[in-house]
Order: structure tokens, then C-alpha cells, then sequence
């Protein structure tokens, strides 16, 4: 994601904000449209409708995905393959691994991988960027993700993901003791006010966001957790249990800033995936071990290191454990 600051000029005025868009930023109308639907787009700092009529030095800001031009080519790149058919395959993605191609990351991601296992059987709809598909992780989240190898199949698996009835389980270690077994976040979430490429729970104009979790196991300055979404916002997971201020272990954007948990990235893993298959109409059932290099936790072949409920990891601040407002860290945004 890049954040775009641009400056209405006086040859400009009069427009449109989706034709502005179009212009100044290279990309088709409806694109443009989408990004302001998304209240992805501002007008000197507000939230705007693609039909405004832009002034002279308006200030517009828009956070969009790189629209660059990439030869995408088949890698023979190792995947762990949960399941596949002719129409369908469901992977165990590794942490560390881009979904697909974007700035900074030409190849070694998941669409070049399946492009050499399909052997370039994939569904186009999403065009040749993005080749079969569905639903996405953030670069460090693993675990289990479902692509279309079929255009019949995508759309399909597309209307489970956008009604909600294809559901996904996530693990996640989290700081501090959640004093509750379980419970349900339900804050709506949208773009920072003041940094556009994080998201944050906004109580103004923000989409309904709900999260349910469940503690698995307590290790005291630590708590794994299972969490299961009724939406699917960007970050969702991540923003909310920030919000209950318990951020996921090593995230880079919503956790603290001074981490010292043993890994690379969040400490996040997409465990399980329920669907009804696109083509066939079976329901499925589909589940990934958590990583390895997540220590001691349940469903991992990972070194026992957090063990009689007290983590044994050398921490620099001890203060990660409680449930507090730290500095810098707003509970939302108003």
C-alpha cells in the first residue's frame, strides 16, 4: 500500500473527485471509485463522495495498492498442499511469504508457486497479477488459504467470502492474561485518521467489525487465543485485539514498538477453513498446524519455551503483560 498526497491545480478544478483520481493517479474510473467507497480517499482531511467538485488547492490523499507492471512467471517454490482438485487448492502458507506481487516483491510469492503447481491452470478473473485468488494474508500470517483454479470455481468461493459463510479460524499469541475465557470485539474499523495505510477502530465512519476469541492456554505474560470473524476487514484481528489492548505478539504496526518475542513478524496463523465446495456443493473442512518457530504452543512442533504459565523469554519491559493504555497507543479513533 502506498499513501498518496496530491494538490488540486488550478487546471484541475471543476472536476470530479473519481476523474481526478483517474488522471492523477493512472488508474481506471472505477477503481477510483472503489477507493473512495472504501473511504480510502480524502478532501483536506474528510471523507468525500466520488461526485465532489474539487478547488484549487484542495488537498486529496488516497492510499492505493502499486498498480506496477510484472512479468509474473511460474517458480518452483516448495508448498505445503492441504488439498486439490481440478477446481480448487488449499495451502498452508508459510510466514514470510507475499500472496502476490507487489512493490518490493516481483516474485517468490504464492502466485508463482501455484503458477509452476497448476502449471498456469488458475482462475483469470482477478487478472494477471493476482491469478486465482480469493482471499488474501498479510506477508507474516500463515496457515490456510484457498485459490480458484477455475473462473466458475473463484466466483463461487468469492460469494462464500464476501457473505461470510466460508468460515476461518485464527491462532494468535497475544501480550498479557486476557482476564476473560472468552468474548466479542464489536468496533468498527476503518482507515487511521492520521496514518492511511494502518487501519484503527473509528467509531466515525468506520465498517462494522466483529471478532469473537476464546483463550486456549495462559502463559502468563502471554495468552494464545482462537479467534473467529463475522467480517472480514482489513487487519481486522490485529486492530481489535490491539484495541482490547492485547496486541499480537511481534506486530509491526499495532503492536509495541520494543518486541522481543523470538520471531519474525505477527504472531499469527489462519488455522482452519470451513467452505462449501464452489463445484460439487460438499461442505469441507480444512486445518494447518501453527508454525514450527512458535514455541511451545498447542498444534506447533515448535521447543517447548513458554511453560508452567510464565514465559521464560527474556523480556526488556515487563509492563507487556499488563492491560493498560500505554503511551502512543489509543484505545480508537474518534
Amino acid at each position: 500500500m502506498e499513501e498518496k498526497k496530491l494538490i488540486v491545480t488550478e487546471q484541475e478544478q471543476g472536476k470530479r473527485l473519481d476523474v481526478y483520481l483517474t488522471t492523477a493517479l493512472d488508474i481506471s474510473r472505477s477503481y477510483a471509485q472503489q477507493l473512495i467507497q472504501r473511504k480510502e480517499v480524502t478532501v483536506n482531511g474528510k471523507e468525500a463522495k466520488a461526485n465532489r467538485r474539487l478547488n484549487e488547492g484542495d488537498q486529496v490523499q488516497a492510499v492505493i495498492e502499486l498498480q506496477e507492471e510484472y512479468k509474473v512467471v511460474p517458480q518452483d517454490i516448495l508448498l505445503d498442499i492441504v488439498y486439490e482438485d481440478k477446481d480448487i487448492i488449499v495451502v498452508n502458507k508459510a510466514r514470510g511469504m507475499v500472496v502476490h506481487q507487489a512493490a518490493g516483491n516481483p516474485d517468490g510469492t504464492l502466485v508463482n508457486a501455484l503458477l509452476y503447481h497448476c502449471q498456469g491452470e488458475l482462475s483469470g478473473i482477478n487478472g494477471v497479477i493476482r491469478p486465482g485468488i480469493v482471499h488474501r494474508l498479510d506477508k507474516d500470517t500463515s496457515g490456510v488459504m484457498v485459490a480458484a483454479k477455475t473462473d466458475e470455481a473463484h466466483k463461487g468461493l468469492a460469494e462464500q467470502i464476501k457473505e461470510h459463510s466460508a468460515h476461518r479460524t485464527y491462532w494468535a499469541l497475544v501480550h498479557g492474561n486476557i482476564s476473560e475465557e472468552r468474548g466479542v470485539v464489536d468496533a468498527p474499523i476503518g482507515r487511521h485518521p492520521k496514518d492511511r495505510v494502518k487501519m484503527a477502530v473509528t467509531f466515525k465512519g468506520g465498517r462494522e467489525a466483529v471478532t469473537h476469541f476464546k483463550v486456549l492456554k495462559r502463559y502468563g505474560y502471554y495468552t494464545w487465543v482462537e479467534c473467529k470473524l463475522e467480517t472480514g476487514r482489513t487487519h481486522q484481528i490485529r486492530v481489535h485485539m490491539a484495541y482490547i489492548h492485547h496486541p499480537v505478539v511481534n506486530d509491526p504496526l499495532y503492536g509495541y514498538k520494543k518486541d522481543d518475542f523470538p520471531i519474525d513478524g505477527q504472531a499469527l496463523h489462519s488455522h482452519s477453513l470451513d467452505l462449501v465446495h464452489p463445484i460439487t456443493g460438499k461442505t469441507m473442512h480444512f486445518e494447518a498446524p501453527a508454525p514450527a518457530e512458535f514455541p511451545g504452543l498447542p498444534g506447533t512442533g515448535g521447543k517447548e519455551r513458554l511453560t508452567g504459565g510464565e514465559s521464560h523469554v527474556e523480556r526488556k519491559d515487563t509492563a507487556h503483560g499488563r492491560k493498560s493504555n500505554r503511551p502512543g497507543y489509543p484505545p480508537h479513533c474518534p
